[in-house]
């Protein structure tokens, strides 16, 4: 890793609290989808565990490269913990169109926000830079089966992924 200014290294470090803090949060949404699911919407259990497999892979990756980086986990966890859940279970519970429309709205703003990190850190961060790539992939696919899912797009669906875009996209890099 080059010598970075310390706004760059602030950066970096806060890339990686914010990436770890949305990964966990993705955890709780896939947990409280799983479930609902598992009650309710059987068929979606498998895609949703696939899922839930690689966010919890991905939290570990972002975890994993906290120490060197100055980083910690974000102070209020709990936060991601609870908002994460509430909203997996709630958008569970209005069937699988709510379970992908949660989801595609919740992946769309990661891809964006992955995008804007991998611009900023090609040239102060190719460890981190190169961790980013290969977890946007999996949460690109992610993207595309909610989508390939959703049967409609219909005006309470659309206000739904909107509300979860506006509570999910925060600041951008």
């Amino acid at each position: 890793m080059p010598d970075l200014s310390n706004q760059d290294a602030l950066t970096v470090a806060r890339i990686v609290r914010v990436n770890h803090a949305g990964e966990f949060g993705a955890i709780r949404i896939y947990s409280a989808q799983i479930f609902v699911a598992e009650r309710l919407w059987p068929k979606c259990v498998p895609s949703l565990s696939e899922m839930l497999g690689h966010e919890r892979n991905h939290c570990t990756a972002f975890r994993a490269a906290m120490p060197s980086r100055n980083s910690r986990p974000c102070r209020v966890m709990q936060f991601w913990s609870w908002g994460g859940w509430l909203l997996g279970f709630l958008t569970a519970l209005l069937g699988p169109q709510g379970i992908w429309a949660c989801t595609a709205a919740v992946e769309a703003a990661v891809h964006r926000h992955l995008d804007d990190q991998l611009f900023f850190l090609t040239s102060r961060d190719r460890e981190l830079h190169d961790i980013i790539l290969s977890i946007r992939e999996e949460e690109l696919a992610h993207l595309h089966h909610a989508e390939q899912q959703l049967v409609s797009s219909g005006s309470l669906l659309n206000l739904l992924r909107a509300m979860i875009s506006v509570a999910t996209d925060g600041p951008r890099l």
